[in-house]
């Protein structure tokens, strides 16, 4: 992680600043500086013994994104200067070199684009509201609105303040029922507790459900849920609850993450998950990471909420974090029949925290009754 974390560094020091027309005491401590922000997860992992948990102050912790995204936008644009300098090398039948003002101009543009990254990164996500049509939805549930916040990742980045504005503008959505799909935080409980405190204030008169995220399992995965459960949020643990309204049933179930066996717990067990459910109530499915979708749909879920991708964050490394996902990224998916929605999260991990045309969301859904669809596996993106 951290060799490929240096290679848009190395690519920027030996092909952007080292032909630059500057002296050489500018360009050493320059290409210092440059490799100390590309060794950012070695700085986390040196504050708090995890690279997962940089224990900076909020300010030095963006000053790190924003270093960082620079360096790669600046590689990214170094290497299409290389392109065209090639390219035009080539057409003329001679030697070109890029001009000292293309290179800096590049740099500027990387520092730019590398602000917005990071500022669309950590604000407080608008509600993003999306309709879901569900075959047999009883009439009582018709127009029913349910939250889903997901991967908040609450640490320094995404701290006590940050918190309590998404609880704030989350019981402000005015939903019938909140679930949180996993991934609330980086940290351990003692680490975290000031920030992940206004959790607590969540409130819908259907109550407040969740369900583990793969780093729940990196730092005392009991403690965070029992932290949690403290906290007034009922954690579906490969189990479910039935909602009922005047007669009427909607099952929510939620299963543990991909990852729990390798840390020593219990995985994912739908069927556990699914047992003793009244026949013929639609099922609302919670599983932190969308791989497993195809698995929900043959088991008669209606709807899936993941997370988990983060949207991919940036254009490009969005297909990368899709082949890792069973092609699920972002957005709404058709898969048997099931409706798969992939939030972008409403935070993420503050090690890479860029965003780009991948907005962070607190997604309000209201659920219609509809027929039964007859395609297979598509994207609405």
């Amino acid at each position: 992680m951290l060799l490929t974390a240096s290679l848009p560094c190395l690519i920027v020091i030996l092909n952007w600043l080292w032909p630059l027309t500057l002296p050489l005491a500018l360009k050493i401590p320059l290409a210092a500086l440059m490799l100390a922000a590309s060794q950012y997860l070695f700085w986390c992992k040196l504050s708090s013994g995890s690279v997962f948990v940089p224990e900076f102050p909020r300010p030095l912790i963006i000053l790190f994104n924003w270093a960082f995204g620079a360096i790669l936008f600046l590689a990214l644009f170094q290497i299409a200067l290389d392109v065209g300098e090639l390219a035009e090398t080539v057409i003329r039948g001679r030697f070109v070199f890029i001009p000292d003002s293309y290179r800096i101009t590049a740099a500027l543009a990387a520092g730019v684009v590398a602000a917005i990254a990071v500022a669309g990164a950590i604000r407080v996500p608008p509600v993003r509201d999306v309709t879901v049509t569900i075959p047999g939805l009883p009439p009582a549930f018709e127009g029913y609105r349910l939250l889903q916040l997901s991967d908040l990742h609450i640490s320094r980045l995404f701290s006590t303040r940050w918190t309590q504005a998404v609880v704030t503008r989350a019981n402000a959505a005015g939903a019938n029922l909140i679930v949180v799909t996993g991934d609330f935080i980086d940290g351990s409980v003692a680490m975290r507790r000031a920030d992940i405190a206004p959790l607590k204030n969540l409130h819908a008169p259907d109550g407040v459900f969740a369900i583990p995220g793969n780093h729940e399992y990196f730092f005392d995965y009991n403690d965070w849920i029992n932290h949690l459960s403290g906290l007034g949020m009922t954690m579906l643990l490969n189990a479910h609850t039935v909602l009922t309204r005047n007669g009427a049933s909607l099952v929510l179930a939620g299963v543990t993450d991909l990852s729990a066996p390798a840390h020593g717990q219990t995985g994912p067990d739908l069927d556990a998950a699914l047992a003793g459910r009244p026949a013929h109530a639609p099922v609302v499915l919670m599983d932190h990471q969308p791989r497993m979708a195809q698995n929900a749909a043959g088991q008669g879920v209606a709807l899936q909420l993941s997370g988990h991708t983060h949207g991919g964050m940036l254009p490009g490394l969005a297909r990368m974090v899709a082949r890792g996902n069973n092609g699920f990224v972002s957005g709404r998916y058709d898969v048997g029949g099931m409706t798969l929605y992939v939030s972008n999260g409403t935070g993420l991990w503050p090690g890479f925290a860029l965003r780009i045309a991948c907005p962070p969301e607190i997604t309000r859904f209201a659920l219609r009754a509809g027929p039964v669809k007859d395609h297979d596996t598509a994207a609405e993106n």
